[in-house]
């Protein structure tokens, strides 16, 4: 598994900056009002640091861009990293800046000076995840991992452990979506869910004969010709009080897709090991709530399957029959993330009945003409709990875009010879693979359909990413299950003030 950058805080002692090697980032304000830490690097830069605050380069300089200074006179340290950053800056600008110096800090031993920075924790969050490599199967790897230690004035021994949380979901999720399908198999991964159960989750595998018995036939259908055996797992975090309903994470984890019998073009398809998107989120976003100890009752579940042609694998024009009892016309074999999705949403409401459910798919291609690889698409059935979500991944600087549902867009779905078909015509693609879903979930029950195809991987560089695997939705997640639970507090305390007193 990856390692991230280690990562610590420390009492601010500025007499020892001489001293110090490997790199320096110093933050300073958009008026160049400089703090103790960094009035000792002018001091034994002798005036170079004020000298190029003074500057046009600091003024053209963006709130939230880094300037590197390659071995500084007067330091002992390689490269200064100069962060121009508002005390109040938001966790955005934070994160950005640290993402700024995140590229360079690999294997180097970094010295943060974050003066009167109220988000500090901010730039080492962005920093780590622009600092991500997943190099498991490279011959040569990094012989060390970097190192960060922000200074502050008092320590603050837990300070980091939100960060550190966070970031072990992040990489969790990255590194399953970096894995290849030969190594990442269906096994491999319901392995690597039940080695969380050392966190506290409770973690069960269901497999085939069991998935058989419950009538998981949709899903079965896209596995059965596979040599990997199909599974489904069950991720249960019981933080919150005994008897509150869980809120349900749903995610489509197809290890590989060859489109089956309605086979792919070979260009390309390489990419489809991170077809399991879906469940990668999941799994990171349960492995951070445990971490986090959040007070709240979660259930991840994923179904996990590989997509291959086979003489026993689905046919297009076959028909099958769901965990609900809805028949399926398969018209189409590459759409097949739909039919594991609809088993398992099924079965997280009988078993569990959840007070919302959430899916994540890398389900259709074209949600990536619709919104490229800026945003995911949204899709749900209620308003307030969909408006939640996006504000949740606003705040985590994730891009998600609303998109619409409908009766028009849910005939498209129609068969002649069962209940429905799994896909419909060429137009409105992502909108009817959403309709597809919605019709194993149940009345009144509030869900959210987030379709990732376009943000679980780039083909280039974001900002606060490299080129690969990105883990969007982690950090949303875990933002919309805190708000979750200040919602629910809240409510718990206006109930009681409502109480009549004796």
């Amino acid at each position: 598994m990856t390692s991230t950058l280690q990562s610590h805080v420390q009492t601010l002692d500025i007499d020892s900056i001489d001293t110090l090697e490997g790199c320096i980032a110093v933050v300073v304000n958009p008026d160049g009002k400089l703090s103790p830490a960094a009035r000792r690097v002018n001091k034994l830069m002798k005036g170079g640091l004020a000298r190029f605050l003074e500057s046009d380069k600091f003024t053209e300089l963006k709130e939230g861009d880094a300037k590197s200074f390659s071995f500084p006179a007067g330091l002992a340290v390689e490269n200064l990293f100069v962060m121009k950053l508002g005390n109040q800056a938001s966790a955005e600008l934070a994160r950005k800046a640290g993402a700024s110096i995140g590229g360079h800090i690999r294997e180097d031993k970094t010295h943060f000076f974050p003066g009167s920075l109220k988000r500090f924790e901010e730039v080492i969050l962005g920093a780590q995840l622009k600092a991500y490599k997943f190099e498991d199967h490279l011959s040569k790897k990094r012989e060390e991992v970097g190192e960060i230690i922000a200074y502050v004035a008092e320590e603050k021994e837990h300070a980091l452990d939100n960060v550190n949380a966070l970031l072990e979901g992040v990489f969790f999720t990255r590194d399953l979506v970096s894995e290849p399908a030969n190594v990442l198999t269906t096994t491999e991964f319901a392995n690597r869910l039940k080695d969380l159960e050392s966190l506290g989750l409770e973690v069960e595998v269901l497999e085939e004969d069991k998935l058989e018995e419950l009538g998981m036939r949709t899903l079965l259908a896209v596995g059965q010709g596979s040599e990997s055996p199909s599974k489904v797992v069950v991720m249960k975090w019981n933080g919150g009080k005994e008897g509150d309903a869980p809120l349900a994470l749903v995610g489509k984890g197809v290890v590989f897709d060859t489109g089956g019998i309605s086979l792919k073009p070979a260009a390309g398809m390489e990419d489809m090991t991170m077809d399991m998107g879906g469940a990668g989120v999941v799994s990171g976003v349960m492995k951070s709530l445990a971490l986090r100890k959040v007070q709240a009752n979660i259930v991840g579940l994923v179904g996990l399957v590989e997509n291959m042609p086979d003489g026993k694998a689905t046919r297009p024009g076959d028909i099958v029959k769901s965990m609900k009892g809805d028949t399926v016309e398969i018209i189409n074999t590459d759409a097949e993330g739909r039919l594991v999705l609809a088993d398992v949403l099924w079965y997280a409401q009988e078993e569990y009945n959840p007070s919302g459910i959430i899916d994540l798919a890398t389900l259709t291609g074209a949600i990536l003409i619709a919104l490229g690889h800026e945003h995911t698409g949204a899709f749900s059935n209620n308003d307030d709990f969909c408006s939640s979500f996006i504000k949740a991944a606003q705040s985590e600087g994730e891009g998600v875009w609303r998109l619409p549902l409908g009766d028009a867009y849910d005939e498209l779905l129609k068969s002649d010879k069962a209940d429905m078909k799994n896909v419909g015509p060429r137009v409105a693609g992502s909108i009817t693979a959403a309709q597809f879903l919605q019709r194993f979930i149940k009345q009144d029950m509030p869900w959210i359909h987030l379709d990732i195809a376009g943000t679980a991987q780039t083909s280039s560089p974001t900002t606060l990413a490299p080129k690969g695997a990105t883990g969007w939705g982690v950090l949303a997640l875990n933002t919309f299950v805190d708000q979750q639970i200040q919602k629910a507090s809240e409510a718990a305390e206006a109930a009681q003030d409502e109480q009549p007193q004796e």
